[in-house]
C-alpha cells in the first residue's frame, strides 16, 4: 500500500509538472504611475509576483494604468487596454504585443467621444469572442443626469458601456452595454459554452458595492437576472478564470485590504475559498489569462 501511494504521488507530480500552459493576472500598483505588472501562478491558486514593470504607461491626461485587462488574439497576439486616467480623459489605453515583453506604441482609444459630458472611462475589460471573431471592450462611465440614481453624487452614477473591434484600427460606435437600473463598474464577461455567458460586476451603489452577475446569450448583450450579491460590502474589481470544471472569482475586499476569492460551478452557488488562495500583497484590479509556459518562461528570464 505504502509503494502504491508513492507511485500515486509521483505520478501527481509528474502530471503538474508536464502541464503545458500557466496563467498570468495582469496587476498594477498603487498609485497606478509605474505601469503594467504580472502575477504568474500553475494552479491559479498559488500566486507570485514577477516583481518588474512590464509597460510604462505614456497615453491619457494623468498618463497612469489601472485596471490592466488583457486578451490574446487567434494569431497569439496579446491586446491590452486600462484606465488612463481617473477622471477627464473620453477614453482608454491600448498595447499589444506577441510575447507580453516588447510593446507596440501606446495608443489612446477616444470611445466616448461623441459624449463630451462623459466624467470618466473606468475598468475596460477586454475579451476575443470566438462566437463572433472579434474582441469585445465594455467599461464603466458616468455621464451626469443621464439615468435615475439613488444616493450617489451625479459624479458617480455609472453605466457599461461597449465597443467591438477586429483589428484596433475600426471600431464600432460605442453604446450603451448594461443599465441595471442601478450605478454598475468592474464588469469582466465569462463565456461558458455557446449562446451562455455570465456578466459579473460591481453594484457600486450605497451601501451596498458588493459583487453580482447576470446573464445572456451573447458577449454584446443584453444581460439580464441580475443576481444578489455573492459578496460582503466594499468588494471590487472581480477577475474570474477557469480552473477545470469550476471557475475562480477573484476581487478585491478593498476595506479589510485583502484579496478573496469564490469558487462556483454554475454561478449560482458560490464558496469562499479566500483561505486556500494566496495573493501578493499590492495587487489591485486586473485580467487572469491562460498562457504557454514558453511565454512565461521568458518573462521569468527578464530582467
Amino acid at each position: 500500500m505504502k509503494r502504491i501511494g508513492i507511485f500515486l504521488i509521483l505520478i501527481a507530480l509528474l502530471s503538474s509538472s508536464c502541464k503545458k500552459e500557466a496563467y498570468i493576472f495582469t496587476s498594477f500598483h498603487e498609485p497606478a504611475n509605474e505601469g503594467l505588472r504580472m502575477l504568474y501562478s500553475e494552479d491559479a491558486y498559488h500566486w507570485k509576483d514577477l516583481n518588474k514593470v512590464l509597460l510604462a504607461p505614456t497615453t491619457g491626461k494623468q498618463k497612469v494604468m489601472r485596471d490592466p485587462s488583457i486578451a490574446q488574439g487567434p494569431d497569439g497576439t496579446f491586446h491590452l487596454v486600462w484606465t488612463s486616467s481617473w477622471k477627464g480623459d473620453l477614453g482608454f489605453g491600448y498595447a499589444s504585443s506577441k510575447d507580453l515583453i516588447h510593446w507596440s506604441e501606446q495608443q489612446f482609444i477616444p470611445a466616448m467621444a461623441n459624449e463630451t459630458s462623459t466624467v470618466n472611462v473606468w475598468a475596460p475589460e477586454i475579451l476575443y469572442d470566438k462566437a463572433t471573431k472579434q474582441f469585445v471592450i465594455i467599461w464603466a462611465s458616468c455621464i451626469p443626469k443621464r439615468f435615475e440614481k439613488g444616493i450617489e453624487d451625479e459624479e458617480n452614477n455609472h453605466r457599461m458601456y461597449v465597443t467591438t473591434t477586429k483589428d484596433f484600427k475600426t471600431f464600432s460606435p460605442s453604446r450603451l452595454f448594461l443599465d441595471p437600473n442601478f450605478s454598475v463598474i468592474d464588469a469582466v464577461i465569462v463565456p461558458r459554452k455557446k449562446d451562455d455567458y455570465v456578466l459579473v460586476l460591481k453594484d457600486n451603489t450605497r451601501p451596498n458595492r458588493n459583487i453580482k452577475v447576470a446573464f445572456g446569450k451573447s458577449a454584446t448583450g443584453e444581460f439580464s437576472n441580475v443576481s444578489e450579491p455573492f459578496t460582503k460590502k466594499f468588494t471590487e474589481g472581480p477577475s474570474v478564470v477557469r480552473v477545470g470544471e469550476e471557475y475562480l472569482i477573484y476581487f478585491d475586499s478593498y476595506q479589510s485590504k485583502t484579496y478573496e476569492a469564490m469558487r462556483t460551478k454554475d454561478f449560482k452557488t458560490f464558496e469562499d475559498v479566500s483561505k486556500i488562495v494566496s495573493v501578493p500583497q499590492g495587487h489591485k484590479h486586473g485580467t487572469i489569462l491562460k498562457v504557454s509556459k514558453k511565454v512565461l518562461k521568458n518573462l521569468l528570464s527578464q530582467p
